[in-house]
């Protein structure tokens, strides 16, 4: 097939949303790595299109905020003399990626989405920003975050807001909220990210792509100061489940100086995805301990039970008790953010927003009797989650507890008549698996009478990532909503 032949097709099929977009920028990753790899596609040519298309789409929902179009030219042509050289190639290559904001790139800005580091260009790579570009990735540029990664809402003062290409008066999530927009957009095929509370899950959720929160230490981190702690990990994101397992194959795998890490090859991400769900059990969410969910979002998932139970499994309604994660990861993750950002608060106080101010000086404020009662609630917490996952393979329930707000809105003050506080209130979906450890995956499930994306998320035994993309994977064969582009794209 030639580059005529592939781009006919592409033309041909049914993404009316995207007319004015070059079709390769909604080739799936995988066929785009293998137009590539089979000297159909030059990554030159992969590189104009998705340059092309940035440039007339980013500027309407800011998910890329730094763009290096010289320095990805070069590893472009690079890419492509040692595709004519008949070289051993790497599974990402030629492929353009855009990582978060929050990941450093050597000699490329990397902001943290705060203006204390508005000009900082690391010298050295992030290990998940190292490991694609060994596989062959192209770096275009960094994706929008909130300031430190702090919230499921993507604005700060150093670039602004990243609008919701589905609704631009909208959120798109966060905290990884640029690189769901710029996936959705086809500014990228892959895209990297971070998860604490939610920031894979949550912002995919928001713009219908696949986001993955794996198992802690899965994807090592060995620059962590806090490397013996369960709360964050890295990932990424994909259009499909097969995309994101082809760019997790990449960047998973053990590293000997994260005490963490999970000594398993990301090889093993690279296997065919399919698999007979006959008999599996399955437990779907009730109420999540009383956390509000809004009805839009509670119809549609709900309405999915049918689905699993089409595609063979045995489902219940059950759900263990989340209770002890309201002190152990409240308190932790203000201990932690304390720890990191409490000294350069002291200095610099007018360069924070208030939602994280609050939360250093909450975990500033922390005694060692508050850590302990925190941690024995960790392992309260994931004791019973383990436990209750001997009897079910998966646990089903929302990704988030209501569509997309209102981009004005720092974080929602309430759901379903239930008023919040603290600004991860409304996260609990998310953030009650975190404390678990589990791997998740959010997979589009289908939109709100207004449009809006809702996200189903799949959370599996402890470390069984790869089971549950493949469940992932069988759920978004059966529906189909991932193929909804939206009409700015």
């Amino acid at each position: 097939m030639t580059r005529r032949e592939v781009l006919a097709g592409m033309a041909a099929a049914p993404l009316l949303e995207a007319q004015a977009a070059d079709p390769i920028c909604f080739l799936s990753a995988v066929e785009m790595a293998k137009l590539i790899r089979s000297k159909k596609l030059s990554a030159r040519e992969v590189l104009a299109a998705h340059l092309k298309q940035i440039e007339r789409v980013n500027p309407k929902v800011n998910a890329i905020v730094t763009l290096v179009p010289e320095m990805a030219a070069k590893m472009a042509a690079h890419a492509d003399e040692m595709t004519a050289r008949g070289e051993k190639l790497g599974s990402l290559h030629g492929l353009p990626v855009a990582h978060k904001d929050l990941m450093e790139t050597r000699g490329i800005r990397t902001t943290f989405g705060s203006l204390l580091y508005k000009d900082y260009l690391p010298a050295e790579d992030d290990l998940v920003v190292g490991r694609m570009g060994r596989a062959g990735a192209i770096t275009i540029g960094k994706t929008n975050t909130p300031e430190f990664g702090a919230g499921s809402q993507t604005f700060n003062k150093v670039f602004g807001a990243t609008h919701n290409p589905y609704d631009l008066t909208k959120t798109c999530g966060g905290s990884s909220g640029g690189a769901a927009v710029a996936l959705a957009c086809g500014l990228s095929p892959v895209a990297s990210g971070s998860d604490t509370g939610g920031s894979l899950r949550n912002p995919a959720a928001f713009c219908n792509v696949v986001g993955f929160r794996p198992s802690v230490g899965r994807v090592p981190n060995p620059k962590a100061v806090f490397a013996w702690s369960t709360l964050s990990t890295s990932g990424c994101l994909g259009r499909s489940v097969a995309d994101l397992a082809l760019a997790l194959s990449t960047i998973a795998g053990p590293d000997g100086h994260a005490p963490l890490s999970i000594d398993e090859p990301g090889e093993l991400f690279a296997r065919p995805l399919g698999r007979d769900l006959k008999g599996v059990r399955v437990a779907w969410f009730k109420d999540l301990g009383g956390a509000p969910i809004d009805p839009r979002v509670r119809t549609v998932i709900d309405g999915h039970r049918k689905t699993f139970e089409a595609m063979g499994c045995v489902v219940e309604q059950a759900e263990p008790d989340f209770s002890p994660a309201e002190i152990s990861f409240r308190v932790l993750r203000a201990w932690n953010s304390a720890s990191a950002y409490g000294a350069r608060l002291h200095d610099h106080p007018e360069a924070f927003k208030d939602t994280l101010r609050g939360e250093i000086e909450e975990g500033l404020k922390l005694t060692g009797n508050d850590l302990a009662r925190a941690e024995t609630a960790h392992v309260e917490v994931w004791r019973r989650f383990q436990t209750f996952l001997d009897r079910y393979e998966y646990f089903v329930l929302p990704t988030t507890q209501l569509p997309a707000f209102d981009i004005d809105t720092p974080w929602p003050k309430e759901i379903a008549g239930v008023k919040f506080t603290n600004y991860i209130d409304w996260m609990k979906s998310c953030w009650y698996i975190s404390a678990t450890g589990n791997p998740a995956a959010s997979v589009p499930a289908g939109f709100t009478p207004q449009g809006l994306p809702v996200g189903l998320q799949i959370v599996g035994r402890n470390k069984a990532d790869f089971s549950v993309l493949q469940i992932a994977h069988a759920f978004e064969q059966a529906t189909g909503f991932g193929k909804k582009r939206p009409a700015i794209a």
